[in-house]
This record gives C-alpha cells, sequence and structure tokens, in this order.
C-alpha cells in the first residue's frame, strides 16, 4: 500500500463557478503544491488558471468518475448547492478526498433554523429567535405584529444570499412574512429574530473536523446601494483585514464560537471539514454569530485570497485528510484588498444578460489588480454579462486607502451597457 508524503503534488479538481472559485482557482493554482487543476464548469476567467471541464456536478457518480479517470487527489466544492446536495459525502464513499462539509454538517447554512438551534444548545452567542414551519404562516404573523422593530425575518433555506429582510415598520414585517410563505424562495418554513446593532464582519476558519485555522477578517457591504441603502444582495464589495475584527475580537471568535461549532458538529456525528464561514456582529466588545455558511463567501474570498500568502492546495489538502497543518500558511495578511463588484442594472432583480464587456485586459494592466470574474460567458471571442454580479475588480496595496483607489481606478476601466456598482465599498474604514 502507498501511503502519502509531505511531498505529495495534489491534482485538484475545482467545483464552482462564481467569483469565489475564480479567487480559489487563483489561489490553488499558484500552490507550488498543485500540479493539476480542473474546474467544473468553470467560467471565463477560471479558464486561465484551470482546465474548465464540462462535468454535469449534479451527477455525483459522473463527478467521481472523472476524479477516478484523472487520478484526482482532492476535490473543493466552492458553492453551496453542491453540499446541500451531498456531493462531499458521495465523494467521500469513493475514497475521493474533499475539501468540504458533509450534507449534515452544511446544515449549519442550508438550514437557518437548524443554525439557530444548535447556536442555543451549545451556547454560541446569536440573537434571540422563533422557527416557523411552513404550516405556521398565522403565528409568524402574529408574532411580528408585537415583534419590537427593527424585526429580522430570515427565509429557512437557501435563497442566494437574498433571503433576508431586515423590517424597519409593521407592514414591512407583514409583507416579508407572507412572501416568504407564499414561495418567494422555495417552502420551507422561517426564523424571525431580533435585529442586532454594531458593525459586521466575516471570519474565514479552515478546518478539519477538530482543529482550525482563521484567515484574514474581512467585510461586506450587502446592500445594493452606497451607505447601505437598498435591497440585501450576496454581496457589492469587500476588503480584507478588517480592523473591526481586533485581536481580542478574533480570540472571542476562536473561543466562544468556531471552537464549540466544531466540537458540537464532532459530538452530533457530523464532523466540520472545510470552510466555516462566521457572519460576526460586532458592537463594542460583544460579538454575535449574524450566519454560519458552510464555504467561502463571496466577494470576501476575492479580498482574502489576495493578501494571503500561503500553499493553499497544501492547507486545504490537510484539512481535508483530517490533519490541518497551519505551517502551510505564511503570512494571512500581506497587505491590504479591496474588491468591488461590477453588477448588472436592476440586480438583485431582474436583469440583462448577454452584454459585451470591455476594458478587463486594461484593468490588470496593474500587476497588483485582478478582475475576478463572476457572472460571464464567452460568445465567440467575446466575454459577455451572464449574471447579476459581473465583475469583482480587486486590487492590493500597502495601506487600506491605497488599495481602494487602485481598485477604483481599475474599475472605471472597465464597461458594458448595464454597469453599476457601489462607490463607498470600505468607506467607514477608512
Amino acid at each position: 500500500m502507498l501511503f502519502r508524503t509531505f511531498a505529495v503534488m495534489e491534482r485538484i479538481l475545482l467545483i464552482g463557478s462564481g467569483g469565489r472559485e475564480h479567487a480559489l482557482a487563483k489561489a490553488l493554482v499558484a500552490s507550488t503544491s498543485c500540479e493539476k487543476l480542473w474546474a467544473a464548469p468553470g467560467n471565463p476567467g477560471i479558464e486561465r488558471e484551470a482546465e474548465c471541464v464540462k462535468v454535469n456536478v449534479a451527477d455525483h457518480e459522473a463527478v467521481a468518475k472523472f476524479c477516478l479517470k484523472n487520478d484526482v487527489s482532492l476535490v473543493v466544492i466552492g458553492p453551496e448547492g453542491p453540499l446541500a446536495e451531498g456531493l462531499a459525502d458521495f465523494l467521500r464513499d469513493e475514497n475521493i478526498d474533499v475539501f468540504g462539509p458533509s450534507q449534515a454538517a452544511a446544515q449549519l447554512e442550508t438550514s437557518k433554523g437548524f443554525s439557530k438551534d444548535f447556536m442555543l444548545k451549545h451556547h454560541i452567542p446569536t440573537a434571540p429567535f422563533r422557527r416557523f414551519s411552513p404550516k405556521e404562516r398565522a403565528a409568524a404573523l402574529d408574532h411580528v405584529r408585537i415583534h419590537v422593530l427593527p424585526v429580522v425575518i430570515k427565509y429557512d433555506g437557501l435563497a442566494a444570499g437574498k433571503g433576508v429582510v431586515v423590517a424597519t415598520t409593521r407592514d414591512e414585517a407583514l409583507i416579508a412574512v407572507n412572501d416568504m410563505f407564499d414561495g418567494a424562495f422555495g417552502n420551507d418554513g422561517i426564523v424571525i429574530e431580533g435585529f442586532l446593532t454594531g458593525e459586521e464582519a466575516s471570519v474565514f476558519a479552515i478546518c478539519d473536523g477538530r482543529d482550525f485555522v482563521v484567515l484574514a477578517p474581512a467585510q461586506d457591504h450587502k446592500r445594493i446601494g452606497d451607505g447601505d441603502t437598498g435591497k440585501n444582495t450576496g454581496g457589492m464589495g469587500a476588503y480584507a483585514p478588517a480592523a473591526i475584527v481586533s485581536a481580542d475580537i478574533m480570540a472571542t471568535v476562536r473561543t466562544r464560537i468556531i471552537k464549540p461549532v466544531l466540537d458540537g458538529m464532532r459530538e452530533e456525528g457530523s464532523p466540520f471539514v472545510g470552510c466555516l464561514f462566521v457572519g460576526l456582529m460586532i458592537d463594542g466588545d460583544e460579538v454575535h454569530v449574524v450566519e454560519f455558511n458552510a464555504r467561502f463567501g463571496d466577494p470576501e474570498t476575492q479580498a482574502v485570497m489576495s493578501v494571503l500568502d500561503a500553499d493553499v492546495a497544501a492547507l486545504f489538502a490537510s484539512a481535508a485528510r483530517g490533519a490541518i497543518d497551519a505551517a502551510t500558511i505564511r503570512k494571512v495578511a500581506m497587505g491590504f484588498a479591496c474588491n468591488v463588484v461590477l453588477a448588472s442594472k436592476g440586480y438583485p432583480e431582474d436583469y440583462e444578460k448577454g452584454l459585451p464587456i470591455a476594458g478587463i485586459d486594461e484593468a490588470e494592466a496593474d500587476p497588483h489588480v485582478t478582475v475576478y470574474h463572476a457572472g460571464t460567458t464567452r460568445t465567440g471571442d467575446s466575454v459577455v454579462t451572464n449574471g447579476g454580479r459581473v465583475l469583482g475588480v480587486t486590487a492590493t496595496a500597502d495601506t487600506l486607502k491605497n488599495a481602494v483607489a487602485r481598485a477604483y481606478d481599475a474599475c472605471a476601466k472597465i464597461s458594458y451597457a448595464s454597469k453599476v456598482n457601489r462607490t463607498d465599498i470600505a468607506a467607514r474604514a477608512l
């Protein structure tokens, strides 16, 4: 029998097609331990880093066959959908190493109700809440009629980052409850919780089921408009590291949040292996969990990976094999990074697709700028829009101020007919 050694060269299949996966692809292929990188399905940006392959990721058997045929040593699952559908479980049953949690462990993201119950059980700080099943519309409406405002209404299942309404009026809360019970995002129930005050931040923990390492903290900007106005989106920009996550706050996150999660999931028979995204609300020295995700966040990943100095392939592989190697990280933050999302007019609702994009090469003429593809596709020789969030323009610099300025300079060089973006990414921090 052959045994792996520390010098193993990884043959990696990356699952996904968004900006997060483009950032992961760039980091993986730059790793000294990465021998070969494939991506399924990938996108026009990822194809510059990896060999994009037409494998139906919803067909778990087809993914496993590809891995076995090509001697894939590690599968990295980017988006939440395949995790929710149990792809990691299927591949592990085929003795294929996977960086990504099991279907049961992914419930920390796929069910807001499961996540809130888990936090309550394991004494992890979060907002007070009540769950309502799909048959409890009347009770949910009665609850919001008497709830202190603002009140937060969350769809229980996956909603592509959009199933959250922070209602500041009674009517707004009632409409949100009815919309969710009417199937705006699916047929799951809802969670109604108290409103937390403070600043939001994100921490990524790379986990092997028992131990973990944390990467540079980031701050996302969820609302569509400047000044945090308008509807929630999947994220309109991010920067890292975020100073709001001080050393003391990070220590609290480690001891009161991440460790209890790993201990609790292991006790319940579902060890968490992969990236645990911890969405935080920070108010002074008080820290509460807003949400968990079972994978890297988007667009925070673009910023966090841009400042990370590590052999990412070796890091993910060691976590997947149950013995995380912290020595694969040389430094979690080399300077600062700012990511500005260029979106399509109308997002997060209706928007036009298929619009030609110009100026990406000009933007990337600056060696400190990377344009991550989020919602693009190729039509002949042209790259065109194919999503609500189109590109993530990311710049690095020695200071956050310089990173922000460099990112916006690059944004100005890119054009397409429906281009929209926020102009105040990281403004609060500056």
